[in-house]
């Protein structure tokens, strides 16, 4: 595959990011709007896209769980790399435990987007299989390095509709069971809606004013998140034997940029709210540089 026909998979979906950065900075329609718009596609319209994929498409089960094998293999080096961060760097107040979430956490609104782009239904499927399995596992680490309130996580992981969401899905695919066909439009419609507007808020998430006041540490976590997790995951998932389309699909996960959600967390556990922000917008836009690249390895 060309550059140019790579650039043509990725460009839609950061022109919908870009599209929502605008909008929200010009179009006037305040906060409530956006914050409404984010809850309508994290707890309806995004599960309704989980749920359809992993219950209508056919899954090899051997392939998925090398695919699985080597997705959560890889996040786990970026959660060890990420905690290396605090013997490298000295870092101000909550700097390090508000920031190493970023090494490993991703945004699963661009992830079920590329994963569309590439391979339809069952790379959305694929890619749905992953989220499920590593949001435990990213959530788990991320809570843990901000406080030890591990009975409170327990519960929030319980609540966590992308979860609960795919599970409930594989749980119908493996009773084999199929999806009445208004049901299946209806979802896949919702879950349509949701890959758009999920894009569009993530570009109205990206937070550029705020200056990191600890570069270094910023740049490592970067780093991590966006070559070195995807390396782990190439080379990994060339030596356990993926097949090409898994290959495909592991690699761009471990590719994508922090979800915005990283924030939120930060925020409200008493982070460092703006340096999170800050991480998490820029490596978005420079995931516009190294997705390309990434997708081009692969393919």
């Amino acid at each position: 595959m060309s550059i140019f026909a790579i650039l043509a998979v990725l460009l839609p979906d950061f022109t919908l990011i870009l599209l929502g950065f605008v909008l929200f900075r010009h179009a006037g329609w305040g906060i409530e709007f956006w914050e409404g718009l984010g809850k309508l596609v994290y707890f309806f319209l995004f599960p309704a896209l989980l749920f359809y994929a992993t219950a209508s498409t056919p899954l090899d089960f051997a392939q998925s769980s090398k695919l699985l094998q080597t997705a959560l293999f890889s996040v786990t080096g970026a959660i060890a790399l990420g905690w290396l961060a605090k013997l490298l760097f000295n870092a101000g107040p909550m700097i390090f435990e508000s920031g190493v979430q970023t090494a490993f956490r991703f945004n699963s609104y661009v992830a079920l987007a590329v994963a569309s782009r590439l391979a339809g239904d069952t790379g959305t499927s694929l890619m749905a299989l992953i989220i499920g399995f590593a949001v435990p596992l990213c959530n788990m680490a991320a809570v843990h390095a901000l406080a030890h309130n591990q009975g409170g996580l327990v519960m929030a992981l319980l609540k966590n509709p992308l979860l609960f969401a795919t599970m409930a899905g594989m749980a119908f695919n493996f009773s084999g069971f199929q999806l009445p066909e208004p049901v299946g439009a209806t979802l896949l419609r919702l879950g349509d809606a949701s890959i758009a507007l999920g894009l569009v808020t993530v570009g109205a998430g990206l937070r550029l004013s705020s200056i990191s006041s600890s570069p270094g540490i910023a740049t490592y976590f970067i780093l991590v998140k966006l070559l070195v997790l995807p390396a782990i995951a190439f080379f990994l998932g060339r030596w356990i034997g993926l097949t090409p389309l898994h290959l495909q699909i592991v690699v761009m996960f471990c590719a994508l940029p922090t979800a915005s959600s990283a924030y939120m967390l930060a925020a409200r556990m008493g982070g460092n709210g703006p340096f999170v922000a800050f991480i998490v917008s820029v490596g978005t836009m420079l995931s516009a540089l190294t997705l390309p690249l990434w997708l081009l390895l692969v393919m």
